[in-house]
């Protein structure tokens, strides 16, 4: 069953990009329907787990939420949307992978933590996979300006989620006794709420374009299957194995939605964006291998709480897509 719900868990992962693709491909407001979704997941989860008491509704006014949300929802989700317009889902998969690189370089600048050899080595490579991604492709004129414009957004994307990933450390630490669960799901409705504002001063949203058969599928299948689903197998994981097994998902989804990309949707991907793909994943491997070995040396029956607090400590911590 682990094995089975851990396949799921990448292919769901893996699928959400393309699913976002179509949806913006399709007169989808971007910002609209990000906000959609993770609103709609959030109070479903969040009204689930205060049913089942795991949540107060006090936890609705804690502005740590607010920040998370406006960090890993807003900030993150934002920029992968609006960026899918001008952007195939297999790159954007691909170049999302770079979350625990900035992670830890963020350590190493901003916290002044030191890091190994291996790890500073992880990094150079996966930033040469990015340069092997990008440049190619800078002076096509197929690609154009957009094309570029909407990697760097993406790229800006993941430094808002991993200054995210580093402050929800300290978050899911002193709320030790709420369900990380719980707080992902006030932390969507915060960064949905701030995905509706930013709509309400930038888009023109149109019930029809909302109703197409493709834009709706999307929307449906990303807050059923992506944020809820997806997000529900993974905490199950976590809890069942340890906290870095179910975060390894961030080294086979990339190249499942590049493939998955060009196989169902016509995208392309040339030799230099397989090959800039394979060399990120490899540098994010690289780059975490020292805690990945750290943890999986670990007792693997962890409880939730546990396996939670560590998991946010992780350079790979959980992004839901």
């Amino acid at each position: 069953m682990i094995v089975v719900n851990y396949l799921i868990v990448c292919l769901v992962f893996g699928t959400t990009f393309l699913a976002i693709k179509i949806g913006v491909d399709h007169a989808a407001p971007p910002f609209f329907s990000a906000g959609l979704r993770f609103m709609t997941a959030g109070v479903v989860l969040f009204l689930w787990m205060v049913w089942r008491k795991k949540a107060d509704l006090s936890l609705l006014l804690r502005k740590e939420m607010l920040v998370t949300g406006a960090l890993l929802t807003f900030g993150t989700f934002a920029s992968l949307y609006w960026a899918e317009q001008y952007v195939t889902s297999g790159i954007a998969a691909v170049l999302s992978a770079t979350g625990p690189l900035m992670i830890l370089l963020l350590q190493m600048i901003v916290l002044r933590q030191k890091a190994s050899g291996r790890a500073v080595l992880g990094i150079i490579i996966g930033l040469a996979g990015v340069l092997l991604l990008v440049m190619p492709n800078m002076t096509s004129v197929q690609a154009g300006p957009r094309w570029v414009i909407g990697c760097a957004v993406i790229l800006t994307g993941e430094l808002f989620y991993s200054v995210g990933a580093l402050y929800t450390k300290r978050v899911t630490q002193r709320y030790a006794e709420v369900s990380p669960i719980a707080l992902n799901a006030v932390q969507m409705i915060y960064g949905g709420l701030l995905l509706f504002l930013l709509s309400a001063f930038t888009e023109r949203v149109e019930a029809a374009n909302l109703l197409q058969p493709a834009a709706l599928g999307s929307l449906v299948y990303l807050t059923v299957a992506g944020s809820m689903v997806g997000h529900s197998l993974f905490y199950w994981l976590v809890a069942k194995t340890n906290p870095v097994f179910p975060s390894t998902w961030l080294y086979v989804s990339p190249l499942i939605a590049m493939m998955i990309g060009v196989w169902f949707y016509g995208e392309t991907a040339g030799w230099f964006a397989v090959l800039g793909g394979v060399t990120i994943i490899a540098g994010t491997v690289l780059t975490n291998l020292d805690s990945l070995r750290q943890m999986l040396r670990r007792p693997t029956r962890l409880t939730t709480r546990a396996a939670a607090a560590s998991e946010a400590g992780s350079a790979t911590g959980p992004k839901v897509r």
